[in-house]
């Protein structure tokens, strides 16, 4: 068996990310998980026996039953992300059977909140330029994006578009492996993405290169632009993101005067606590030059907006009952330990983790730990492996993989609904999420027929829909291609003449009054990270490194890092510091480094390099505990704080102090951790 990629496909044209490429090798690791385990040790330990699929549901029904008698149903909180993002077996039966139960509700948060919530506020639906449109732009600013590692099928197309003349620039603090492809790096400061916008603005107004016509055609509150970028002059600009002003000067009037600009930021820069800010900032300047008149121009954040499924058919939010509590998987460490922080309602006494891996993903994992400990805490794990989760779990429950199940995929980055048929029977006893909440549903005599519909029936579900995006869109044809373009126009240039957006307004809205109930401000602003301020405030800081941790490029998230072929790629947790900083520390390349703060700390190999600023560290993540030093990640220093708009995780606003432990050898376990079973 071989996994490639289509060499048809439009965007992908055959190749796979470096994850991907890997992932048979994930599919038959030897460690897979394929039968039932019930915990026999204590919590944290990881040791369990094998059990039967009728034992497990039996007692997870009994003792889910107990909480609710005992409790009320929103002791009981459901835990997932992305660890699949096809529809079927993420947000289907899943949320059906938890709505039916009257469960709390989880917020999503930890990835894409805040940056969502800021585009809707600006421009409704997530839609911009996709790979095949991109590749037509003369300017391409990679903001807050790294495109090789991130979002590789997008590279491309910007490499036909620099055969045909376009300029890549980069703007990150950090020079990735994006950034040292491109044609310029400009290495701001951490979280001042919004400050270089505003400047950008300041220089296009004042030279009067914006695009009048379509600013007053398409948008509100354009007139106050002006005075609220008269005091971002190009040298104050630069004080704040640390680089020069007549860089400022020249990258604005280039990106005024070009046409198409793309624009692909990401969500990088929303992970502080003015990240929605700060991508609604950026999101505004080809509104403001009209850039969005031409194929190519615009810029994309994501295109999901695009893809309108019947979500309310998969998930059944009617079923929900009213005042139903929602608890912010960011503050995951809280809600099990402090029910009464924020949290209200009855302390959390279930909890069903499925797609996640909390344990080395959400932020203060000092907490989270605390909380998995409770021994008055009913844990259940969907899983493939024996994760850092599943150490904490009272039963662990064998997860098919996307080469063993059906499901429906949109995407965010281009416009194709993808259908997934299973290439092979399920590993072992292994089951779907979806037929697991079925079996579940049934045990605890849930009655619903809609708890009953199988896989394929709630992928026509997913499509039974009257948006002409997905006119013509059926199971039927998908079974057929495999996948299909959405019914939109080609090439795709959705806010060249935008006259029914879905905001209040149904234009652009660079004022978006909504905001101001919020307590935001309604105009285009700058708000610098939390952690950031001590450092600008005039007094010595006690922790005066940013750290940023953003994913390594081998893993991506926490799913491939049981992956020896990735592991070994990978190496041993690194940490980057300019030379300034490993200096005033005493610190050279290889040494051994303890990163902490209030909250924690882990410890990595130190790469001394001009790759990121004076100022600033970088550790790229996310590992799993169990297979780092000590048991702890760079997590182990981040906050449950969120960020302005869509509560989203805060996890490059993390100021941390650095110092040398001495030359202890390898920092990365020789193996990966196994699961312990008796019997």
């Amino acid at each position: 068996m071989d996994v490639r990629g289509d060499p048809d496909h439009p965007v992908t044209r055959g190749f796979l990310c470096t994850k991907v490429n890997r992932y048979l090798e994930r599919t038959y690791h030897a460690d897979r998980l394929t039968t039932p385990l019930r915990r026999v040790g204590a919590k944290g330990e990881g040791r369990f026996e094998r059990a039967s699929w009728d034992e497990a549901l039996t007692d997870i029904a009994s003792r889910l039953q107990g909480v609710i008698r005992e409790r009320g149903p929103e002791a009981i909180l459901p835990y997932s992300y992305a660890g699949t993002m096809g529809l079927v077996q993420s947000s289907s039966m899943d949320r059906r059977f938890f709505h039916r139960l009257g469960a709390s509700l989880l917020a999503r948060t930890i990835c894409a909140s805040a940056g969502t919530e800021a585009w809707r506020h600006t421009y409704g639906e997530r839609v911009g330029p996709t790979p095949e449109e991109a590749e037509n732009a003369k300017l391409v600013l990679l903001w807050g994006t790294n495109t090789l590692t991130s979002n590789p099928h997008l590279w491309p197309a910007l490499r036909r578009a620099r055969e045909k003349g376009a300029r890549l620039v980069a703007i990150d603090p950090i020079r990735t492996r994006t950034a040292a492809q491109c044609d310029e790096w400009l290495p701001i400061h951490p979280g001042t993405d919004a400050a270089l916008a505003l400047g950008m603005m300041h220089v296009i107004l004042r030279d009067g290169l914006e695009d009048r016509d379509y600013l007053e055609s398409y948008s509100v509150g354009w007139e106050k632009l002006p005075a609220r970028v008269e005091e971002w002059t190009p040298e104050r600009t630069g004080e704040v993101v640390g680089i020069p002003a007549d860089t400022i000067e020249r990258i604005a009037r280039e990106y005024a005067n070009t046409r198409p600009t793309f624009i692909r930021l990401n969500y990088g820069m929303q992970r502080h606590a003015g990240g929605g800010m700060a991508v609604r900032v950026v999101a505004l300047l080809p509104a403001l030059t009209g850039a969005w008149r031409e194929v190519g121009g615009g810029a994309t954040l994501s295109t999901s907006g695009a893809f309108h499924v019947n979500r309310r058919a998969l998930e059944r939010p009617d079923w929900i009952p009213a005042g139903t509590r929602t608890i912010n998987m960011i503050r995951l460490g809280d809600a099990l330990n402090l029910p009464d922080a924020g949290v209200g309602g009855p302390p959390v006494s279930a909890l069903i983790v499925y797609n996640s891996n909390p344990a080395a993903v959400a932020p203060d994992l000092s907490k989270v730990r605390e909380g998995l400990s409770r021994e008055d805490l009913f844990t259940v794990v969907l899983e493939h492996f024996q994760t850092d989760t599943a150490d904490y779990a009272d039963w662990v429950l064998p997860a098919t993989t996307q080469l063993e199940h059906w499901d429906l995929h949109t995407a965010y980055g281009h416009l194709y609904v993808t259908l997934n048929r299973p290439s092979i029977e399920p590993m072992g006893e292994s089951r779907p999420n979806s037929e697991i909440f079925r079996r579940l549903a049934a045990r605890m005599g849930l009655s619903d027929p809609e708890l009953r519909d199988d896989d394929i029936t709630l992928i026509r579900q997913a499509l039974e829909t009257d948006h002409p995006y997905l006119d013509g869109i059926t199971f039927e044809r998908l079974l057929e291609h495999g996948y299909l373009r959405l019914e939109v126009p080609r090439p795709f240039a959705p806010l060249a003449r935008p006259t029914a957006l879905r905001t209040p307004s149904g234009k652009i809205q660079i004022e978006a009054p909504a905001l101001a109930e919020l307590g935001l401000d309604p105009l285009p602003t700058f708000t610098p990270p939390t952690e950031a301020r001590e450092r600008t405030s005039g007094r010595e800081p006690a922790f005066p490194l940013l750290l940023l941790s953003p994913p390594e490029h081998q893993f991506l998230n926490s799913t491939f890092v049981n992956i020896p072929s990735l592991r070994s790629g990978a190496g041993e947790t690194k940490l980057l510091l300019h030379p300034s900083e490993a200096a005033e520390r005493g610190i050279s390349t290889g040494d051994p480094v303890r990163i902490w703060n209030t909250r924690g700390d882990f410890f990595a190999r130190a790469i001394v390099t001009e790759d990121v600023r004076p100022g600033v560290a970088v550790s790229y993540g996310v590992r799993w505990p169990r297979l780092s030093q000590q048991g702890r990640t760079v997590n182990d220093t981040t906050s449950q704080g969120v960020t302005d708009m869509g509560e989203g995780a805060v996890f490059y606003d993390n100021a941390i102090e650095v110092e040398a432990v001495g030359a202890e050898g390898s920092l990365m376990p020789a193996t990966a951790a196994e699961a312990t079973l008796v019997g």
